[in-house]
């Protein structure tokens, strides 16, 4: 687990489970997205399904990367480690499950790939989870985005967490624990992961991690004040800083800047509404294309979310430098920007057109600019 960064609780906590030999069958891994949560789940089922699995100088429980087990782990080929997660359903040979929206984890593809029993095309499954390990040492399963769990499917979870089959183990990773019923809750052991200090996160770019995608930059491209901002959208999650640069946030940024600074300037752009409804229809186009059956509405909102999070972080960084200027007229428009920022991700969420939300946006936007002037 040494690859691990930033989550040392996390980290100290199962090392200490696996060297008592009491590991507990079930797990939540819960924090903000893209902060290693599923990146240490992987970790730990590496050292769950490896017999190999033993000390390092340090003390530290380590695999060696070069043992059968972890070439086909890293293959994706380990028969024993099963990952759910909701675009599983792409490949369900029940076709009503196969052609539906990307939006959840339903109880058919639970029954499926894991708990068994009859699904509603009539057939019956076994249940992966209760068979034996087919090479003879454990099976780990990890649900990513628990949280997306209809509440059939969390029920029927329920009843293996209660009773659970010898030598398997769940990990269920989700950025949003509330969702899950309090029940799963009290089966599970919980550890909370938090964002990325600066100093890890330096170090997670300067492994160079960070690299180009269909619309993106390779991290070794992005000038120091990219850098600088993408880490700052980043908030200490790499996997957010690894997905704003394969799909081209940073050239998101450097269009929308000068924007804002005309902004700033007195000057309206006339084009600021129609470029920020134009980004996320873009990314969602781009989303919808990598993704087969995902919601074109949900990409919508997924891209305007990402908008919204780097308008913030341009609109943090005004405020900032206008109250270290002490600058009250700038720290002001900062403010009142901010406010009227937070009204449209409320007017999106209630189905408003977003064409009408990002329009209204810019021209409050520069209500509140001329206000200052």
């Amino acid at each position: 687990m040494d690859r691990i960064l930033g989550q040392e609780h996390a980290v100290e906590l199962l090392q200490s489970a696996m060297t008592s030999g009491r590991i507990h069958h079930a797990w939540i891994f819960s924090g903000p997205r893209g902060v290693g949560k599923f990146t240490t789940a992987m970790e730990f089922a590496r050292l769950l399904l490896d017999p190999a699995t033993a000390p390092s100088l340090t003390g530290q429980l380590t695999v060696d990367p070069t043992t059968r087990v972890q070439q086909m782990i890293d293959a994706g080929s380990h028969p024993d480690l099963h990952i759910i997660r909701k675009e599983l359903a792409l490949y369900s040979d029940n076709p009503a499950l196969r052609s539906r929206k990307l939006l959840n984890i339903p109880v058919d593809l639970l029954r499926e790939k894991m708990l068994g029993g009859r699904t509603s095309d009539d057939r019956y499954h076994e249940a992966a989870a209760y068979r034996t390990a087919a090479l003879g040492h454990a099976k780990v399963f990890i649900i990513d985005e628990a949280e997306l769990l209809d509440t059939t499917a969390q029920n029927t979870l329920l009843k293996t967490l209660e009773e659970p089959p010898t030598d398997t183990f769940f990990v269920l990773v989700t950025s949003r624990p509330e969702r899950m019923l309090p029940t799963i809750h009290s089966r599970c052991q919980h550890i909370r992961f938090r964002a990325l200090g600066d100093d890890d996160m330096r170090a997670w770019f300067d492994r160079g991690e960070c690299v180009a995608g269909a619309g993106g930059d390779a991290d070794a491209g992005l000038d120091a004040d990219a850098r600088a901002w993408l880490m700052d959208f980043a908030a200490g999650a790499p996997g957010v800083a690894a997905m704003a640069s394969e799909y081209g946030f940073v050239n998101w940024y450097r269009e929308l800047r000068p924007l804002r600074r005309a902004l700033a300037e007195g000057r309206f752009p006339s084009v600021l509404g129609e470029t920020m409804s134009r980004l996320v229809d873009e990314f969602a186009q781009q989303w919808t294309k990598a993704h087969q059956n995902a919601s074109k509405d949900a990409a919508n909102k997924d891209g305007a979310g990402h908008l919204f999070s780097l308008l913030s972080s341009l609109l943090r960084k005004d405020l900032a430098e206008a109250c270290e200027a002490d600058d009250a007229e700038t720290r002001e428009t900062a403010l009142a920007s901010i406010d009227r920022l937070l009204e449209a991700e409320r007017l999106l969420a209630t189905n408003v057109s977003m064409k009408l939300v990002f329009e209204h946006l810019a021209v409050q936007w520069t209500e509140c600019a001329a206000g200052s002037g």
